[in-house]
């Protein structure tokens, strides 16, 4: 049996006649089935492999000397505008120091002139039963609008956010990895709320005197009472009868939210009666504008 161009021998063998037929298979076709890669191609890949791999590695460099010329461009540039910065920056700290200085002479101003024309509305009102009673719907209306200090018996509601922690979240509010703020603006709003059913006469958060018009809210990771910043611990100062607010306040929904924070946290929450609370009247609201009434 012998190989012709390929070819295995076909036919019957004459020695064996009774030998099966052999039919005739091409080489190609074996190699096809054998070798997966064209011998040309695979001498071409044998050939082209170093190069190949010295061309990876000179890109590779290539790209690791572009990548350290940006930043070291980066990193000039960020030296050089350095100065300018922090410039800039004490710049703009100098001016919110002098606005802030100018804002309060001007709020100071204000209250003298607010002391003025109250002590001139007196002096020409009560001298009349009409004048009397009128003072008297003045007080009323401003004592309703948070507009004059009050002092008096009352609770006091502390509540302090805990120290880091790692696990603090929230099913309605995501809160930040790591963040040290527990308290949000909904859970103070809750217990102020909850003064007020309890019959409180007014109340303040933080300083900060709650009126009609103020609002109470979240900005970013602080909390804005009357778009004034107030920070931990959150001191809510409620005047009204003692007693009462303290039996309401101990059912209420805030305090139990307060308590559950408490729990799962560490909030500090502390609620005490006391006497002489002082709590601060609200802003004044800008007169947009005015009638002269009468004579001088």
């Amino acid at each position: 049996m012998s190989s012709l161009g390929g070819y295995e021998s076909a036919g019957r063998d004459a020695d064996h006649p009774d030998a099966p037929t052999r039919i005739p298979v091409p080489s190609l076709l074996r190699s096809l089935l054998s070798d997966h890669l064209d011998p040309g191609y695979a001498a071409a890949a044998q050939v082209g492999r170093p190069r190949g791999r010295v061309s990876t590695v000179l890109w590779q460099l290539l790209a690791a000397v572009v990548v350290a010329s940006v930043f070291a461009m980066a990193w000039a540039q960020a030296k050089d505008t350095a100065p300018g910065v922090r410039e800039s920056q004490q710049v703009l700290a100098g001016s919110v120091r002098s606005a802030q200085a100018a804002t309060d002479v001007a709020a100071a101003r204000r209250n003298d002139l607010d002391a003025d024309v109250d002590a001139a509305r007196r002096s020409r009102l009560e001298g009349d039963a009409t004048g009397r009673r009128l003072l008297t719907d003045l007080d009323d209306a401003n004592y309703a609008a948070a507009a004059t200090p009050v002092i008096g018996p009352g609770l006091t509601v502390t509540v302090t956010d805990p120290g880091m922690s790692p696990d603090l979240t929230d099913v309605s509010t995501p809160r930040v990895d790591g963040s040290q703020q527990v308290i949000l603006d909904r859970d103070l709003q809750l217990v102020v709320n909850s003064l007020w059913a309890g019959g409180a006469e007014a109340i303040s958060v933080g300083g900060v005197r709650v009126g009609p018009n103020v609002t109470m809210r979240q900005a970013g990771g602080g909390i804005l009472v009357d778009n004034q910043p107030i920070s931990s611990p959150y001191v809510i100062l409620a005047v009204g009868p003692p007693h009462a607010l303290g039996d309401n306040i101990n059912r209420s929904a805030g305090l139990q939210r307060l308590r559950l924070l408490e729990a799962s946290y560490g909030v500090g929450v502390n609620v005490a009666a006391g006497d002489g609370l002082t709590l601060p009247a609200g802003s004044v609201r800008e007169v947009n504008f005015a009638t002269q009434i009468g004579g001088n």
